[in-house]
Formats: structure tokens, C-alpha cells, sequence
């Protein structure tokens, strides 16, 4: 098993080719093990050569929700009632510091994302 730093675009671009050959690897096998170092040099590379901005916290929220098929309801242990949860996701109400420390916790969503303005649909 060969691995080295990702140098040049060449290099990434080989390592992206290399991760998508591998998408399907069973975690804790050869392959599995491979693919997982390699996204981690991926992602560095990244880190340094490109500024992505981070996802808007309800887009987060629901990508999050979608990937893992969670429902509105898996997300009222979180936010809270029902009713809360459809302001929040249809942006009605920001997000509370007790809601980003939850989900953050409870989901894994970066609090980083979570914490960023957003534009909200409020009532003045």
C-alpha cells in the first residue's frame, strides 16, 4: 500500500479517481482502510488548497436528515416540538444556542455550520 502526500492537482485528481474505484470498500478491509486514508489526504489538500464556505445551517440540516433518512419527527428530541421543528426547517425561527449544542451532540453537525447567519423568513 503505497500512500503519499497530495502534492499537485495531479496528484489529487489521481487520488480522486482512486476514491471513487474504491466508494463501495467495506470498512475495516484492505480496501476499506485505503479508502478512508486516502479521503482524510483528499480532504487535507483540500483544506489548504481551496476555501469552501460552509453549507447554510438549515441546507446542513437537512442534507444531514436526507443522507441518513431521518424525518422531521427524529429531529424533536433536537429542537423540539413539531411545530418547532417546521419553523426552523422553513426557516420561521433561527436556530437557538440550545438547538445548535444538540444537534451538534445528538447528530453530529458540525457546530461551525450550525452557528452561521442565515436568512430566515421572520416576521418583522
Amino acid at each position: 500500500m503505497e500512500i503519499r502526500p497530495i502534492k499537485t492537482t495531479a496528484d489529487y485528481e489521481a487520488a480522486l479517481e482512486e476514491i471513487e474505484q474504491l466508494f463501495q470498500a467495506e470498512p475495516g478491509t484492505p480496501e476499506g482502510d485505503r479508502l478512508e486514508v486516502l479521503t482524510t489526504l483528499v480532504e487535507a489538500y483540500e483544506d489548504q488548497h481551496y476555501n469552501l464556505p460552509l453549507p447554510d445551517p438549515v441546507d446542513a440540516i437537512l442534507y444531514h436528515m436526507e443522507s441518513r433518512g431521518l424525518s422531521r419527527r427524529d429531529l424533536e428530541p433536537y429542537i423540539g416540538s413539531r411545530a418547532r421543528v417546521s419553523e426552523i426547517l422553513n426557516r420561521k425561527r433561527p436556530l437557538s444556542l440550545d438547538m445548535i449544542r444538540r444537534l451538534s451532540t445528538g447528530l453530529g453537525i458540525p457546530a461551525e455550520v450550525l452557528i452561521q447567519p442565515y436568512e430566515s423568513k421572520q416576521a418583522a
